[in-house]
């Protein structure tokens, strides 16, 4: 491809936050930052200079700054940014107290409300008190069972304006999947409400809530607000306390922010937890709201008023990313159910009614769109959108196709890369540089992110493991309960010393962008070869009978064969006609050891709650192994449709 998909034009790159901060650097330092690349260079070998610059420009709220920025900078783990510095990650959060709109709420097209920042403020500021008188303090954990509510918000906003630590599961999460989770962080409050409504239809949670707590035995509190009806009857919640009684007699006002080391605990975070129990990842307050503020304000190009969204839960990472959209001082426009409930486009409708400025969501949302067949660009204006961006999973070349061709032509597609692990992004966008096909546009600001092949050289142009080769204020404080880091230390710097290997198969394009390919302990290697999966259903999507695919190595002889498993669209079969055409598009566009030898129709797909589909599930069932943990998927039932698969059987 000779042209990109999109350029900013002259107008928007002016007024971009990026290059308000580019010539703030030049000035204050004397630099001649000619591109972006010069720019990310500087970021990575002036840290101390650069990260003061991004507090200073995001104008990050603290009792002190300190002086020290960064202490031990080549130690990973071990790096220390702002050692000295004190302050309140929800005060950040916290800025404005006008008639504005802080959250605009939707529950499908059932339940709509609207939040002022001044009645968020005042929401916390009685929350907190109550949480204080009930003998919260710096350190305890604050546990959330919600739905992506505004009521989500004004509680992790409220427990950690008192410095507790705040983790949360979506209420879609069975009974083992809560208890291994909230189980491991031991916390005393828990916020509940009576159920969630998913695709028209209403799920109560009093019953699961009430089993949960006969295995957290910590929990002295559980704070139920009413969701489904006005009245929740919870008789049979041991310690329950409806939130409205939970806050009486607390009159809104000041809050009483605890300042804390930029290092104390804010977040708790779980991996996927599909081949055991999960991981439980502590991220540090000024590292999380250093890293957001980065991203929003510099590759999102978030300016105050702006009226962002996410398609997430409070169970998946990018809710506590979108959430830090307050401190930039824009709207979220919080969203909970199912994407396509009532109509295939009622997140456009959201989007056109609200002025949504910045869209998020999925590359598996892109794709089921173009599988559908809906054109938004059609039916809707989306006249202040300036920004979609995708996450998730990969976002094949189809899918930037069809945003720009179906959605809006005129608009920054980011598609973005990172994780829970580092809650932030290793590869991102760039309001002010050109969107390629197939590709995220760069490496972020501050990251020291590379490709290595397996000797741990640099590689560019050919696929590898990603990998951080600088310290950053995001890494993980480390897992909880695990005091000598080892479990840590395996994770992530057992296979190259010093540099973060973070388990994803890419590569490293000449122009500077990012192709995932898709996870390394995923990657397929028939005949010793590697194969990124992602590079499969890249093939897979040109093909408009076919809903998704998942693609797995089976153990076949001494070798591994590429198996294909293919979820049909509504109406149509897999033919053998059919077959010879996927096999034979793979072989042509990939290579002939990308090639499935077999291509087998299932009903289902298993996913993890987050969206995601999990072939290391897939594959320990096609291979007779257990899965770990079950609880972790959305759709357990699904891995069924794998088990003893005739097929598999025979060459």
């Amino acid at each position: 491809m000779t042209e990109p998909l999109w350029r900013p034009s002259t107008e928007k790159t002016a007024s971009a936050n990026l290059t308000a901060f580019t010539k703030k650097l030049e000035q204050d330092y004397a630099l001649s930052l000619s591109d972006y690349d010069a720019l990310h260079q500087f970021s990575l070998e002036s840290k101390e200079m650069f990260w003061t610059a991004v507090w200073d420009f995001v104008g990050v709220i603290a009792e002190s700054r300190g002086t020290r920025v960064l202490v031990d900078g080549d130690k990973m783990p071990g790096a220390q940014f702002f050692p000295d510095a004190r302050l309140n990650f929800a005060e950040n959060l916290l800025r404005r107290r006008d008639e504005t709109d802080a959250l605009v709420f939707w529950a499908e097209d059932q339940i709509k409300r609207r939040v002022s920042w001044r009645t968020l403020h005042e929401e916390v500021s009685k929350l907190a008190a109550a949480l204080r008188d009930f003998g919260i303090k710096p350190g305890d954990r604050c546990a959330g069972f919600l739905p992506n509510a505004p009521e989500a918000v004004i509680a992790m906003l409220a427990s950690t304006a008192v410095g507790a630590v705040w983790t949360s599961c979506s209420p879609d999460f069975g009974k083992q999947g809560v208890i291994d989770r909230f189980g491991q962080v031991e916390p005393k409050v828990l916020f509940a409400c009576d159920g969630y409504i998913y695709d028209g239809k209403s799920y109560d949670s009093l019953g699961r809530i009430a089993e949960i707590l006969g295995s957290l035995p910590t929990i002295e509190h559980t704070i139920v607000f009413p969701y489904l009806t006005t009245s929740p009857d919870i008789g049979g919640i041991a310690n329950g306390v409806l939130w409205a009684d939970f806050v009486s007699g607390r009159a809104e006002g000041e809050i009483d922010f605890e300042p804390l080391p930029f290092a104390h605990p804010l977040y708790i975070m779980y991996s996927s937890g599909t081949t055991g129990v999960p991981k439980c990842i502590v991220h540090s307050v000024g590292g999380t709201l250093l890293q957001h503020l980065k991203e929003h304000r510099l590759h999102g190009d978030v300016k105050p008023g702006d009226r962002i969204f996410y398609f997430t839960t409070c169970g998946w990472m990018m809710w506590n990313w979108l959430v830090s959209g307050l401190a930039s001082e824009a709207t979220l426009l919080l969203y909970d159910g199912s994407p396509f409930a009532a109509k295939d486009d009622i997140l456009f409708d959201f989007a056109d009614l609200e002025a949504m400025t910045f869209f998020g969501t999925s590359a598996k949302y892109i794709e089921t769109l173009a599988n559908r067949g809906v054109k938004p660009n059609q039916t809707h204006e989306l006249a202040n959108l300036r920004t979609i961006a995708s996450t998730g999973s990969p976002l094949s070349p189809a899918g930037f196709d069809y945003v720009y061709e179906n959605v809006k032509n005129d608009v920054c597609l980011s598609s973005i890369s990172g994780g829970t692990d580092i809650i932030a992004c290793f590869v991102c966008g760039n309001p002010t540089g050109p969107v390629w096909r197939g590709e995220i546009q760069v490496r972020a600001l501050g990251m020291a992110t590379e490709v290595f092949d397996t000797d741990g050289n640099s590689i560019i142009g050919e696929k590898g493991e990603l990998v951080c080769t600088g310290s950053f204020p995001s890494m993980p404080i480390g897992f909880w309960k695990d005091e000598t880091g080892e479990l840590y230390n395996a994770a992530y710097f057992d296979r190259f010393p010093n540099v973060w290997c973070h388990g994803d198969f890419v590569e490293l394009t000449e122009r500077g962008g990012m192709v995932i390919y898709g996870r390394s302990d995923a990657t397929l290697n028939p005949g010793g070869v590697r194969i990124g999966t992602a590079e499969i259903y890249r093939q897979v999507d040109a093909f408009k009978e076919i809903e998704e695919a998942i693609c797995i190595g089976q153990k076949w002889g001494d070798d591994t064969r590429v198996v294909l498993f293919v979820r049909m669209a509504a109406g149509e079969s897999l033919t053998d006609d059919l077959v010879a055409s996927l096999r034979n598009r793979i072989r042509e566009n990939c290579s002939p050891r990308h090639m499935p030898a077999k291509v087998i129709a299932v009903s289902d797909i298993p996913r993890t709650r987050s969206g995601k589909i999990t072939e290391l599930a897939v594959r320990d069932i096609v291979h007779g192994q257990p899965v770990k943990n079950k609880e972790a998927l959305a759709n357990p039932e699904a891995l069924d449709c794998f088990a003893g698969l005739a097929e598999l059987d025979s060459a």
